[in-house]
């Protein structure tokens, strides 16, 4: 069994090729061989697998079993391709797996750009505040005790003030700096929990992880109604895959409203789970028995929401930061600058 994982993108390639390969009529073993014999290298993560897969279904195993016994494929895929296998609708849940991870890795690029981005812009806020304190301020320093012979208390009182400004906006985006790595750092351990509870203090990246949950469990919900789960289980199966605890709460009181005979669409609308109009598609797609469809367009919705969250906090760190930079050299040249300025006032 493979310790490496697949990516997103590789999970969503697979899912969609077998599942092209399957509505053709080629049959499981077959289609495992044909992805192999398309690999012109070895060696890989998805190859590895295969090979595996391929040798658990020569056995007489199923396309679930032989994924899971590989190693390489997430636990929520392994349970929609069983669910799939076991009502006859494998080819659907395929298709659905492959756009559910193709849309995750889409998402997953957004938040990266996100992140990089400032984090660049943090690495050259502090590169030019270094330089201005290790070369331009000690330049400026030297040629006002050439001209003068030593700096002039009014003269020392700018220099001091540029390097008291230059240190303190450099302590501070060092801090920055630093608790963004160690947040990417903590993102994927048990200390995660933590990390959320701090981002969620910002309103924006609050509403960027609770729709990035919510797109998690309507994507989960759709397929596992395709499947042919009953609604109550389907339900509970999905709250897992939000990873966000505040949709998840949202979703046991959900749970609690439909064990007193509602259903879920209503214990939704009734505990505002989604926004008021997305309640009310979700109440009509049950009502005219098109839940699925229903169901598939709010995932759509929250994924484009989500983009235009995360393009949001983008566009407001860009100019915040850049801000930041142009004041700070623009300050800081201004007060060495000012010494220079009253000289050339008086020779002239």
């Amino acid at each position: 069994m493979s310790k490496q994982k697949l990516d997103s993108l590789g999970v969503s390639a697979f899912c969609e090729s077998m599942a092209m390969m399957v509505r053709s009529g080629i049959q499981t073993d077959e289609a495992i061989s044909l992805l192999q014999s398309g690999k012109e290298t070895s060696g890989g993560v998805l190859e590895s697998g295969l090979a595996v897969m391929k040798e658990q279904v020569d056995q007489g195993f199923g396309l679930a079993a032989a994924m899971q016994e590989s190693g390489i494929f997430p636990q929520y895929a392994l349970q929609m391709v069983a669910a799939g296998e076991s009502s006859g609708r494998l080819e659907d849940i395929l298709f659905r797996l492959a756009r559910y991870y193709r849309d995750q890795k889409t998402i997953t690029e957004k938040l990266r750009s996100a992140v990089t981005y400032p984090a660049a812009m943090l690495v050259l806020i502090i590169a030019v505040l270094a330089v201005m304190l290790i070369m331009v301020l000690p330049s400026f320093t030297d040629v006002y005790n050439n001209l003068t012979g030593s700096l002039a208390a009014s003269t020392y009182g700018y220099i001091r003030w540029a390097y008291g400004f230059c240190w303190f906006a450099l302590i501070v985006m060092v801090l920055l700096a630093a608790a963004l790595v160690v947040g990417l750092l903590l993102w994927n351990t048990d200390k995660r929990p933590l990390v959320e509870k701090l981002i969620r203090r910002i309103p924006l990246c609050s509403s960027i992880l609770d729709n990035m949950g919510m797109f998690r469990f309507t994507s989960a919900l759709e397929t596992f109604l395709a499947s042919g789960e009953m609604q109550d289980e389907a339900v509970l199966r999905s709250i897992p895959m939000t990873d966000c605890a505040p949709v998840e709460e949202k979703l046991h009181r959900c749970v609690e409203r439909m064990e007193e005979g509602h259903s879920i669409a209503q214990a939704a609308y009734d505990e505002s789970l989604f926004e008021p109009v997305y309640g009310r598609m979700l109440l009509a797609g049950e009502r005219s028995g098109s839940m699925e469809n229903v169901l598939q367009r709010l995932t759509e919705l929250l994924e484009e929401n989500c983009g235009s969250l995360v393009d949001r906090l983008v566009g407001i760190v860009d100019p915040l930061l850049s801000g930041v930079l142009m004041v700070t050299v623009g300050m800081t040249l201004l007060s060495v600058m000012l010494p220079l300025i009253g000289m050339m006032n008086s020779v002239g």
